[in-house]
């Protein structure tokens, strides 16, 4: 089971799977740790969007390379995630772990808020990825 981070205006059970048309669109984001190899990581993301009937919009499969503790706001890929959010073309982002999104708590903070208000969900592939503990409460405000 993937790890959820809902969107602001969604319950538990919404945060999965919001629909744009017949199907889900999400965007794809990876960091790779060398420049050459984001296609390995990406794949496994395309795969997992497909197995569940998802739709990736064309520019919407994105990685940056370098260490996972670089700060998001340098990172040029994940600038393009956020303009695919702010222009409502994704109602999702999939990601291996949260910490391709953000390795710092206070970035990760930021990051995390900034999705909430887009209305966003968030899947973290990674089985071992740790729970976004929200509550149901939380998702709703």
């Amino acid at each position: 089971m993937p790890h959820l981070l809902g969107g602001s205006h969604r319950g538990l059970a919404d945060a999965a799977v919001p629909v744009v048309g017949a199907r889900p669109a999400v965007v794809l984001y990876a960091v790779a740790p060398l420049r050459g190899v984001e296609h390995l990581v990406l794949d496994d993301l395309t795969a997992y969007a497909q197995d569940r009937g998802w739709m990736v919009p064309a520019g919407c499969t994105v990685a940056d390379s370098g260490p996972l503790d670089q700060a998001p706001s340098v990172r040029a890929g994940w600038q393009r995630v956020r303009a695919a959010a702010t222009g409502r073309l994704v109602h999702g982002v999939v990601v291996p772990s949260f910490a391709h999104i953000a390795y710092r708590a206070t970035d990760w903070d930021r990051e995390r808020s900034w999705l909430l208000e887009q209305g966003l969900f968030v899947i973290a592939t990674d089985p071992g990825e740790l729970q976004a503990h929200l509550g149901p409460g939380e998702l709703r405000a």
